[in-house]
């Protein structure tokens, strides 16, 4: 017989978990299915071990501007593979940890494959070929996003690899030609960098992270470039091809091709949801552009199946899964949670400088006609900045005609720790004067979000 839960989460990511204790914590039964580890690709691929390699990689360069704080030392040398081990380590040890949340919020895990029979009925296929049928009245997909190909752009695992792949490398190539400038391509072209790789950016939008404020994506390439990371951006297309002992890339700039030749590739052009291989035909759940079909609930076309995270479309973030997860866990208790608005969730990059960013860009707000005021704080004229050798990058806001925040952009060295001030306040729906209200403790970083806001209303103080 089948065994029969209140609620069915398929997958442990980051938003699947959350979704589970959520739905717990309401008084629910609840099974959760994973085929591979607890936690998802961004504990065990993704958010978690790549920020511990990149706290190797800025280490790198604290060292080496240790001499003007006073100290004297030397780098002996590099080793990538302590470095990857440990981002992996801390991976295993924190999945161990969300099995002890499963445990203390009662949460009945049940290793395998879970594919739709029906709507309401999965059958999960364990490692060792076991199968066993799981009922629910409600099932929450949550199976997460693969990577996106494209012709001539196909992944292989060997020496064209995606971010998963390049997590394990623990000798490094001597170079790699990275293919994408968003947060995954920028993420490992700054550690491998750090390590000593010769690294080289090729990217189809004019900018490094495409997606931000053109004045921070400006700010982020002038650092890269001092590091000594090549960069060709505006390109019109690309493909790679893997030739055994090395890959070359063909890139194509003002109609000309040129081969590039790289002992390894990185592919980062981004994600497409985990749709097929469980059955979505048979639980009447529609799909639409390579994601399931979600309301502002997350409840899919067939009642009582929900889909949360990154199969359920953009932003494919954490975060917003973790949130999702909530969303979807109360509704189908019988609660009435807040839609979720996605221009209120934060975007962050976690190079040096960090990139930080909510609400519109300076350029959407051009193309839509919007008008708005400019305010920006570089963090050289920041006290606690100077004070503590992080005086790279701004803070830049952008606010509307009653004193609302259209947008904000951080980039410097704490801008991920930074953004959610910004990212509450919009939230609350504030304008600038109670930004002005708040006394922002002196010497911080963060007194400058405050000043940021000051100087769109030509009220700055320390600028």
């Amino acid at each position: 017989m089948a065994k029969t839960f209140d609620v069915v989460v398929l997958g442990a990511g980051p938003g699947g978990y959350v979704a589970a204790i959520r739905a717990a914590q309401l008084g629910k039964k609840v099974a959760i299915i994973e085929a591979d580890k607890l936690g998802g690709v961004c504990l065990n691929r993704g958010c978690i071990p790549t920020k511990a390699l990149l706290k190797s990689a800025h280490s790198v360069h604290e060292i080496a501007d240790l001499k003007s704080l006073g100290i004297n030392v030397d780098l002996k040398g590099l080793d990538a593979g302590v470095a990857v081990k440990r981002a992996n380590d801390i991976a295993d040890n924190m999945s161990k940890g969300i099995a002890f949340l499963m445990k203390k919020n009662k949460i009945e895990v049940i290793s395998g494959k879970g594919v739709f029979k029906s709507a309401k009925v999965l059958e999960v296929t364990a490692a060792d070929g076991k199968k066993e049928e799981v009922s629910a009245t409600n099932v929450i997909i949550a199976t997460g996003a693969k990577y996106r190909t494209f012709p001539g752009l196909e992944h292989d695992g060997k020496r064209l690899v995606g971010a998963w792949e390049a997590l394990k490398i623990e000798k490094l190539p001597k170079s790699m030609g990275i293919i994408g400038a968003g947060a995954i391509g920028m993420e490992f072209a700054y550690f491998w960098n750090a390590f000593g790789v010769d690294v080289h950016i090729f990217e189809m939008q004019k900018n490094l992270l495409p997606i931000e404020d053109t004045d921070v994506s400006k700010e982020v390439e002038k650092h890269y470039k001092k590091y000594g990371i090549k960069m060709n951006l505006g390109i019109e297309a690309v493909t790679s091809k893997n030739n055994g002992k090395d890959v070359t890339l063909t890139v194509t700039e003002g109609g000309k091709k040129t081969d590039y030749n790289f002992e390894m590739g990185l592919i980062a052009v981004g994600m497409t949801g985990v749709i097929d291989g469980f059955g979505l035909d048979k639980a009447g759940v529609q799909t639409e552009k390579g994601f399931i079909k979600v309301n502002e609930m997350y409840e899919t076309t067939q009642k009582g199946v929900y889909a949360i995270g990154d199969v359920s479309g953009p932003p494919l973030l954490a975060h917003a899964a973790s949130h999702e997860g909530v969303v979807a866990a109360e509704h189908l208790a019988g609660l009435h949670p807040h839609a979720i608005d996605k221009m209120n969730i934060a975007g962050c990059t976690y190079c040096q400088p960090q990139v930080a960013s909510v609400g519109y860009t300076e350029r959407a707000l051009k193309e839509k006609g919007i008008e708005y005021k400019v305010g920006k704080a570089p963090f050289m004229a920041n006290g606690k900045a100077i004070a503590s050798n992080e005086k790279d990058g701004f803070i830049k806001v952008l606010t509307g005609k009653h004193g609302e925040l259209l947008g904000a952009h951080i980039v410097g060295t704490q801008a991920t720790e930074l953004i959610h001030e910004y990212v509450l306040f919009r939230t609350m729906e504030g304008i600038d004067e109670e930004i002005f209200a708040t006394i922002h403790p002196h010497p911080t970083l963060g007194e400058f979000l405050g000043e940021a806001v000051l100087a769109a209303k030509g009220r700055a103080l320390n600028l």
